[in-house]
């Protein structure tokens, strides 16, 4: 069940305060905050005391704490600070449009708190410019592509702008005929549930904008079910309430929901507050990241597990890496082979498309799986080829 907050707390029940300097924070050594400054330095800090307070700081494996506070290994060289090549689908300034039908709004550059195994922590990178704030050029193109039915606003978190200037956003969308759904991707019920609970104008703009036939769906991040706690349960009943359709997605975290266990309850505690699960998302190879990932093979079989306990309802979800090539669904491993399929693609000729690659267990991403003859994977890394080649040389 949803982990208990100390709710005598006036303040707390109306805010969650920011936190942006590791000494803030007492539960932390001396010692090991000299080490993470060193972290900090290269990827950003942010947290807030609401947040905090789901740590138990007895447990240095804490699930909640390896979520929000640096780990050492973070410096370790591996992985790149654009895994899915996002530079190479932005049309405009903050506008992403990779699938036909879908486009993004890159609208906030900021979050409550940052997930350490963040796959856009360029943006929280001084002198990146990436993320807009005019959204007129956005709004254009959108009018100009009638092939686009959805949009997702993320960033960032879009959750952490003023209402007003939301409801402006939703307001410009919903003038466009052909823009069916709107989503949000927000960790803000997790993160800061309070934003949702004090804020009554938000919940008007909700109903006001999630129409019966042109709804607005938010795209939660629940990664844990501690992070279930009384207030984000009392957050996504609102939401619900409002006519907002609530889903929830979360990659697969080395340390943090990688236990089938976690899984088991995480799926079906969110299934029974009507909140599916919508992807589990292979954790992207970004820079600062290895600490993190797990193997395609064996986040498979734990994937699987968790399954194994869970009504159709709560796993109905698709096991998927987000590539620069499209978003590739991982169907099935075998003793010889990993089973894939392109469930969205950038480009046409690879919708639906199946793939066969050898299995390797030390895989992390398409890049690293060898294809099997008869099937194409454009993006085997040239260095397995060469290494092939100098082996048959």
């Amino acid at each position: 069940m949803g982990h208990k907050i100390d709710n005598k707390s006036d303040n707390l029940r109306k805010r969650a305060k920011l936190i942006l300097n590791i000494d803030k924070i007492p539960h932390i050594s001396d010692t090991e905050k000299s080490e993470l400054k060193k972290v900090i330095n290269n990827y950003a800090f942010r947290v807030n005391d609401y947040y905090l307070k789901l740590i138990d700081w007895k447990d240095p494996n804490d699930p909640i704490r390896k979520l929000v506070i640096p780990q050492v290994d973070e410096l370790y060289e591996w992985g790149q600070l654009d895994a899915s090549k996002e530079s190479a689908i932005t049309v405009r300034k903050g506008v992403q449009h990779k699938y036909g039908t879908t486009v993004l709004l890159l609208v906030n550059e900021v979050c409550a708190s940052f997930c350490r195994y963040c796959f856009r922590k360029r943006l929280f990178i001084n002198g990146n410019d990436e993320v807009t704030y005019d959204i007129r050029p956005g709004i254009d193109y959108i009018r100009n592509h009638p092939e686009v039915n959805n949009v997702l606003l993320t960033g960032g978190d879009p959750m952490i702008l003023k209402t007003p200037k939301l409801e402006k956003i939703l307001a410009e969308l919903r003038e466009i005929e052909h823009v069916r759904i709107i989503r949000i991707g927000s960790k803000m019920p997790a993160f800061n549930p309070f934003r949702f609970i004090n804020d009554d104008e938000l919940m008007d703009v909700f109903k006001k904008y999630s129409l019966p036939d042109r709804r607005i769906y938010m795209m939660c991040h629940f990664d844990h079910p501690r992070e279930l706690t009384e207030y984000s349960r009392q957050a996504v009943q609102r939401l619900l309430e409002a006519g907002v359709i609530c889903l929830n997605q979360n990659p697969i975290i080395k340390g943090i929901s990688d236990d089938p266990e976690v899984m088991v309850e995480l799926w079906n505690e969110l299934s029974f507050m009507g909140v599916p699960q919508y992807y589990v998302f292979q954790c992207r190879p970004t820079v600062g990241n290895k600490p993190y990932t797990l193997p395609i093979v064996k986040a498979y079989r734990k994937i699987e597990e968790a399954k194994k306990n869970c009504s159709g309802l709560s796993k109905r979800m698709k096991y998927a890496m987000s590539h620069e090539s499209g978003k590739i669904e991982i169907v099935g491993v075998d003793h010889n082979h990993i089973y894939l399929k392109y469930h969205r693609a950038k480009h046409k000729s690879d919708e639906q498309r199946f793939l066969v690659c050898h299995r390797d267990d030390n895989a992390y991403w398409l890049d690293d799986l060898k294809p099997v003859q008869g099937y194409r994977n454009d993006f085997y890394r040239d260095i397995f080829r060469k290494t092939e080649a100098n082996i048959m040389q």
